[in-house]
């Protein structure tokens, strides 16, 4: 079914706000040229000017350059963590309904049993094991994302694997690499393109939530959650500071959610 132009034009906005926030997560820390755990405490709290666009926290750092280091760890780690349990899943999922019988229902127990475990909670067992570790975040995100792929990719190679066009190319001498690329991977590629923006938000929300019940990243790391958790006490006095990490999160999650569309995974 053609994507509707409504679909194409969500699409390019999630792209285009997602180029815009790596833009800045990538050149602002340089752009700007101010350390981000520098601290002036004469400068505590000041509000948004021409020096300091998005005002100072109350240890006197620019907010701003902290913001940009935050975009570019929790989008740089969340892209790593979803693209590292994208292969695995992948792979297992292929596999899975390509070879079918034992190795099929061995895939399938393994990862049913990692999806009894939550997400977030596996995330955090690993985060207690070495506490403020970005390691251990990395792992724990990637262990809780590559069963959704094994999902996908498994529902969609097998009728694809079973289908008249590649039982074709199996009696007409094509081997396994030429399957994969002619006839697998043009079935997935549409799937995963979907999956990996939402997947990647999944672990967006996950670092900030860990960050901002304090078994995450630790201060002064500049990171999404931490930040919230850090201007918290001073919502009333200096409420641009809490707004500027919360509407960076819903910028990103909001990009990806529109770059992935509404097609529906199997």
């Amino acid at each position: 079914m053609p994507e509707t132009f409504s679909a194409r034009l969500a699409r390019h906005c999630g792209l285009g706000l997602l180029i815009l926030i790596a833009c800045f997560a990538l050149l602002g820390p340089a752009l700007i040229g101010i350390d981000p755990a520098t601290q002036s405490l004469g400068d505590s709290l000041l509000p948004p000017s021409a020096s300091h666009w998005l005002g100072t926290d109350v240890f006197g750092r620019s907010v701003l350059v902290r913001l940009a280091h935050a975009a570019q760890l929790s989008l740089g780690l969340a892209l790593l963590a979803a693209l590292s349990a994208a292969l695995p899943g992948v792979l297992a999922g292929v596999t899975a309904s390509w070879c079918g019988g034992r190795t099929e229902r061995g895939l399938v127990m393994l990862a049913d049993a990692c999806m009894a475990v939550p997400g977030l909670l596996l995330v955090l067992l690993f985060a207690a094991i070495a506490p403020g570790q970005y390691w251990a975040l990395y792992v724990g995100l990637a262990l809780s994302l590559w069963m959704e792929y094994f999902r996908v990719t498994r529902a969609a190679s097998r009728p694809v694997l079973h289908g008249d066009a590649v039982q074709a190319s199996r009696l007409l001498g094509f081997g396994k690499r030429y399957i994969l690329r002619r006839h697998v991977l043009p079935a997935l590629t549409p799937l995963l393109a979907t999956l990996l923006p939402l997947s990647t938000a999944q672990a967006v929300l996950a670092l900030a939530a860990l960050g901002f019940i304090g078994v995450g990243l630790q201060p002064p790391t500049p990171e999404l959650g931490v930040m919230m958790i850090e201007f918290f006490p001073f919502y009333s006095e200096a409420p641009w500071l809490i707004a500027a990490p919360v509407t960076l999160l819903i910028l990103l999650v909001l990009g990806m959610m529109l770059l992935a569309g509404d097609k529906e995974l199997t």
